[in-house]
Order: structure tokens, then sequence, then C-alpha cells
């Protein structure tokens, strides 16, 4: 009766290097805090100050992406960023966030967002109308993308294995050949697994 989702979303929690209680940290943790660090300086640099509020939201939830992308390609594991309904719900919330910000706190220059500048006055209902529907989009594609991206590679290496296990015994250098494609794939996918993830919170600022 426990819904299974909740375990594989919790238990990559365990794997993190938690920091210590001495002066210095080991190299894990150095090299952990060295990278957040990078990455949250990379992320922040085209946000304003009143951006920077949403630096611990966005990093967490980038090193969430990036273990359970990278955990759903060991074997026998269950990837739960393939389902829709996990980045739905991930995606919704975040981007209503953003909207609601920017409503709240520039009312004017995110509502200037629907026309751009300088439209030719027939053109201006179109426009809106087109730029509205884009801006309800966005949360569809920040979570489409991510399960899409992720299920073909997942799928791309069980077909690819299986062909490399059925042609084992019948020709065994086609089988090899099939083999180099898969561990090629596999590297793929790790970058898959890790651009994915920063891509998915990269355009989470950037609407912000």
């Amino acid at each position: 009766g426990i819904p299974l989702i909740a375990l594989a979303l919790t238990l990559p929690w365990i794997l993190f290097p938690t920091p210590s209680t001495r002066w210095l940290n080991n190299r894990l943790i150095t090299l952990q805090g060295w990278f957040i660090n990078r990455f949250t300086q990379q992320l922040l640099l085209p946000l304003n100050l009143g951006g920077h509020k949403w630096a611990v939201l966005l990093t967490s939830l980038m090193l969430f992406l990036i273990t359970l992308n990278m955990l759903g390609l060991l074997p026998y594991t269950f990837t739960p960023t393939t389902q829709l309904s996990l980045n739905m719900g991930l995606a919704v919330p975040l981007w209503l966030a953003t909207v609601i910000i920017g409503m709240r706190n520039q009312p004017t220059a995110a509502l200037g967002h629907l026309l751009p500048e300088g439209t030719p006055v027939p053109l201006i209902p179109v426009l809106i109308i087109i730029e509205t529907i884009s801006l309800f989009i966005r949360p569809l594609a920040l979570g489409v993308r991510l399960t899409a991206n992720l299920t073909a590679g997942h799928l791309l290496i069980q077909l690819i294995a299986t062909a490399a296990f059925v042609l084992l015994p019948m020709m065994p250098t086609v089988a090899i050949l099939t083999s180099i494609v898969l561990f090629l794939l596999t590297l793929l996918e790790i970058a898959v697994a890790m651009i994915q993830a920063y891509v998915f919170v990269l355009l989470l600022s950037l609407y912000l």
C-alpha cells in the first residue's frame, strides 16, 4: 500500500554527503560545495537581486533532478522523472510562482511581455493571444521535455541491450558492435541526465 514513487524520491537524499562538525571538510564535501557555488553563481547572473531569493530553491531542485536522473540509469531502478505526473507537479507550481511574482512585483512589465514593442496595430490582438498561449504552454513544455528526453533514452538503451543479447549467439561480431553502440549511448544518456536537470532549472530562472 506504500506509493513507491515516494520511496524513489526520498531515498536518494541519503546518498548526499552531509556537512561535518569539523573545522576542515573532506574532499567530497569541498568539491560539492564548490560545484554548488559555481552553479548558483552561473544561474543567478542574469537575475536582479530580488530573484536571488530563489537561489536555495533552484539549486536544491537542480541537485534533486540530477540525482534522480543519474540513479535512474542504474539497472533495476525506477526513474521517477520519467513520469509526466511528477514533472508536471514540479513544473506547474514553480511556473505559476514566477507568473504570480511577476504580476505582483512588476505588473506593467509582466503584462508588457505579452506585446512586443513596435507591433503594427492590426496585429496587436493576434499577438496578444499568441503570447498568452505561449505563456500557458511553458509549464507543459518544461514537464514534457524532461519526461520525453529521459523516457526516450531509457527505451533506446533497453532496445539496443536486447538486440545485443539476442544477437550474441547468432552473430557475435554484430553483437560486439551493438555493445559498443550501447556503451556510447550510455555515456550520452549520462550527459542528457545532467543537461536536462540543468535546462529545467535554467528555464525556470529565465521565466522568473
